[in-house]
């Protein structure tokens, strides 16, 4: 049996992120699927594959109109509905295609915005439709997702120990890695008094400790390793793919999962590094999904960065920061960057392999781990540069 082909990202492409962006959800996907087919010398004929994940929960993006308005006819196309967790684990399906002769080049793309022009959706609106939440938990106020991490907070300085510094590291440095990056949604400085004063939205979160509102989208390019390096840019080696197991349905993880602390990281994060040959320690750069900034000290802590219990002291003594040794969200994340969902750290974490993101850019970065929440799915990812 012949090994499938080892694949490669071979372009990037996004619109930015703002509160409101001129464009439903659609036609901002097709602008970021054309920025990525440019930006790897490519054309709408060039692709048969394509992979979409809309955001407007718990409506999706479907493939076959986006082939339409970008020009693509593909021969295979997979709409995968795991939210941030979908575009991380994309390389894995991408490469079965490929492997299957059923695609040769492969476009992910992800899209949060409206659904129409005429109408702003919920974006949680679904948790309502739940007959358990709408007689149990809703009557008593546990609703929407800052309560519901919030009280993973909580679990977390009950059983480990004093969370609150770390959440507080975790919120100032996304605005410092923001303030580097262009097109940031929050560049404006933050500091440990300004944080301090932040309204508090669910106890412990305050403002910043939350992911921004946001209308874009972005998209990546995946073609074997082999044909990326005639294209234009340098290729990013995709290294190593893990998805955890679905141990709850989505409804159920938010606020009834037997472990609060467990994201289902610890199982992707063990797949995608024995696939790619690698420990937690070889990681130059980490891009974590952070909706919340507890997010990312479970998944430090889950995928071997940090000891259990230990995160929130690793990082408020800048271990994860720009000077320390793997630096954190490099583009500032959700909470300061844009709500990008899984993908844009897929594309920071290229463009920080490529070299290419100026002050903002993290010296001698040749590998990069990525992990995308999609409840109840956890999905890691590893790229290495100079492939």
């Amino acid at each position: 049996m012949t090994s499938p082909p080892q694949l490669a990202v071979a372009g990037i492409g996004t619109t930015g992120y703002r509160r409101e962006q001129d464009g439903v959800q659609g036609a901002l996907a097709a602008r970021a699927v054309r920025a990525a087919l440019a930006d790897a010398g490519l054309g709408p004929g060039d692709v048969d594959g394509l992979v979409t994940e809309g955001a407007v929960m718990p409506r999706h993006l479907p493939a076959d109109l986006l082939a339409a308005a970008c020009g693509i006819e593909p021969r295979w196309s997979v709409q995968w509905l795991v939210a941030a967790a979908g575009t991380v684990a994309a390389p894995a399906l991408a490469a079965q295609a490929i492997a299957a002769g059923e695609a040769s080049t492969v476009v992910v793309v992800q899209a949060m915005g409206r659904a129409s022009a005429t109408a702003s959706d919920d974006p949680y609106r679904y948790h309502a439709e739940d007959p358990v939440k709408a007689a149990y938990e809703m009557p008593m106020g546990w609703y929407g997702q800052a309560a519901y991490f919030a009280a993973m907070a909580q679990r977390y300085a009950h059983e480990l120990g004093p969370v609150e510094d770390g959440l507080a590291a975790i919120a100032l440095q996304a605005r410092a890695h923001a303030a580097l990056t262009p097109g940031a949604q929050r560049p404006d400085a933050l500091d440990r008094a300004g944080y301090d004063a932040a309204r508090t939205v669910a106890e412990p979160l305050r403002v910043p400790d939350c992911a921004l509102i946001s209308e874009g989208a972005t998209a990546y390019v995946l073609t074997t390793l082999e044909r990326a390096r005639d294209l234009r840019q340098p290729p990013v080696a995709v290294a190593g793919v893990g998805v955890s197991p679905a141990t709850a349905t989505q409804s159920t993880w938010f606020t009834q999962r037997a472990d609060l602390l467990s994201t289902g990281a610890a199982a992707s994060s063990r797949a995608a590094f024995r696939q790619a040959g690698i420990t937690a320690a070889d990681a130059d750069v980490v891009e974590l999904y952070d909706c919340f900034s507890i997010t990312p000290l479970l998944q430090l802590e889950e995928m071997g960065f940090c000891a259990r219990g230990e995160a929130p002291a690793a990082v408020a003594d800048g271990r994860f920061g720009r000077d320390g040794g793997q630096p954190l969200n490099t583009h500032g994340g959700l909470l300061a960057y844009g709500f990008c969902l899984g993908i844009g750290h897929v594309t920071e974490a290229v463009a920080q392999l490529r070299g290419e993101r100026g002050a903002g850019q993290v010296p001698g970065a040749r590998t990069a781990v990525v992990g995308g929440l999609g409840v109840p799915y956890h999905a890691t990812l590893v790229l290495t540069g100079g492939a």
